[in-house]
């Protein structure tokens, strides 16, 4: 396997991971990647009486010539919604390379969930999957989870190709094993509105602002101009803080507990509370750029696509998130779909050797060529992205590569997840209680820790944590 280009920390953990295998053995995000949804409640809803894994003699039962392909509704995308979506961003180049493979597509959110397919006794070979959060609440509950390390040595597939922080992240969701492939992920950017820019004589945001900049370009365009109010800056707390830029974890990397209470944090925090202090720029929803009051937004990049669609009058383009001058060349972390093979896949060989071509240069830069953001380090897909969606054309493309995303810190295997509710400073702590930011960080790491526990306790109990 080759690790050219990978941290020292991810070659260490892959090579233990492929070697031996000797360690042991993912939000749901709003669809609009900045509102609640009950979508995602729904789902936990519907999971929550589900059982455990299933039993040992369940096995995929499709024909050898039938690869079960299984794809979950990320929130961040319907992508995958209509049969006809998938044939356009997978099953079309699955056809061309494996002409004799049949091809089962079943999606989560029609109706069929993980518990639906066990009872049935018809488990998926790939499971297309949230990487961060997902792992944990059902691939790894459902007990269908396998190592890949193996497989990636015998075909030699090549690792190094990959994002770091991307494979980083499926890393810390397997164990330090790979239980699944980055396929494909979800970054931020700045959205900005020309016009009011014009309006009011500034220039537009460039690669490189720091968030002090954008602060005090935030105070200059929040302003009221006869009966309307110009918002300055809007950016979800939430997401922010989850997939910060200074890579700061929420859960303990090393131990079983929070980790909000390091000054990183506070001034994770600080960093963002300042722009709501403004007067006018209190926080709303980022979802309301394409209203043509708010001069800047944070928000996920598909959605250059939809104001382009659904506002043709909305006159904008996108620029690189704001950095921290610590780390000035540093994006979100990453948000990243992954493909499973299932531990009861009867075709494992083939499974991931459909994995492999789908992650090949040649299939990743039609699918950049859609619009889909790839985990491939490769500047032939980075030139392709977009090629093929009109509201992208316009755009500013090269700022959606002019930073990297930020890696999370490796975590010591066998620690128990829960997802990190670090919204929660903001909302209720900050914007309800106006608690200061260490008094909100402390409020949360103490509920964390509770959740800690909790977990654990019903985990060793066989039962299903609510804190997933």
């Amino acid at each position: 396997m080759n690790k050219k280009g990978l941290p020292a920390a991810i070659a260490l953990a892959l090579t233990f991971a492929v070697a031996a295998g000797c360690f042991g053995g993912s939000p749901g995000e709003p669809v609009d990647g900045g509102e609640a949804s009950d979508a995602a409640d729904d789902r936990a809803m519907s999971d929550a009486a589900g059982g455990g894994a299933p039993e040992g003699s369940v096995v995929n039962t499709t024909p050898e010539d039938t690869l079960f392909f299984y794809t979950v509704d990320l929130f961040l995308t319907k992508r995958y919604v209509q049969q006809e979506d998938f044939e356009k961003y997978i099953g079309q180049f699955i056809r061309k390379k494996f002409p004799d493979i049949k091809i089962k597509h079943v999606l989560w959110d029609d109706g069929t969930r993980y518990e639906d397919l066990i009872a049935k006794g018809t488990i998926p070979d790939i499971i297309f999957e949230d990487t961060r959060r997902n792992a944990h609440r059902y691939v790894r509950r459902f007990g269908l989870e396998y190592d890949m390390s193996d497989l990636i040595k015998k075909y030699n597939f090549d690792t190094g190709a990959l994002d770091p922080s991307y494979l980083q992240l499926s890393l810390n969701s397997s164990d330090g094993k790979l239980y699944s492939l980055p396929f494909e992920g979800y970054d931020y950017v700045l959205y900005y509105n020309k016009d009011i820019f014009d309006k009011f004589g500034v220039d537009y945001p460039k690669a490189g602002m720091t968030y002090d900049e954008a602060y005090e370009l935030a105070k200059h365009m929040t302003r009221q101009e006869g009966d309307i109010t110009y918002k300055g800056y809007q950016q979800h707390p939430e997401y922010y803080m989850m997939l910060n830029q200074l890579a700061e974890p929420a859960l303990d990397p090393n131990e079983d507990q929070a980790n909000l209470l390091s000054e990183n944090w506070v001034k994770i925090v600080d960093n963002l509370r300042r722009f709501y202090d403004i007067p006018g720029n209190q926080f709303t929803t980022v979802r309301d750029f394409p209203k043509g009051r708010m001069a800047m937004a944070v928000d996920v990049e598909s959605w250059i696509y939809n104001y382009s669609t659904e506002y043709p009058d909305l006159n904008f383009d996108v620029a690189p998130v704001p950095v921290f001058p610590e780390a000035p060349n540093a994006k979100y972390q990453p948000y990243v779909g992954g493909l499973y093979i299932s531990k009861q896949s009867n075709k494992k060989d083939l499974a991931f050797q459909v994995i492999s071509y789908l992650l090949s240069e040649e299939v990743q830069i039609e699918r950049a060529k859609l619009g889909i953001r790839s985990p491939l380090m490769s500047s032939a897909v980075q030139e392709a992205y977009g090629q093929f969606v009109p509201g992208l054309r316009d755009k500013d493309r090269d700022a959606l590569f002019a930073l990297q995303n930020a890696a999370p810190l490796p975590r010591r295997p066998g620690l128990t997840f829960i997802d990190p509710k670090v919204g929660e400073v903001f909302n209720p702590h900050i914007f309800e209680e106006s608690k200061d930011s260490s008094a909100a960080l402390r409020l949360v790491n103490e509920k964390m820790n509770k959740a800690i526990d909790e977990t654990k306790a019903i985990q060793s109990e066989g039962g299903v944590s609510p804190h997933l």
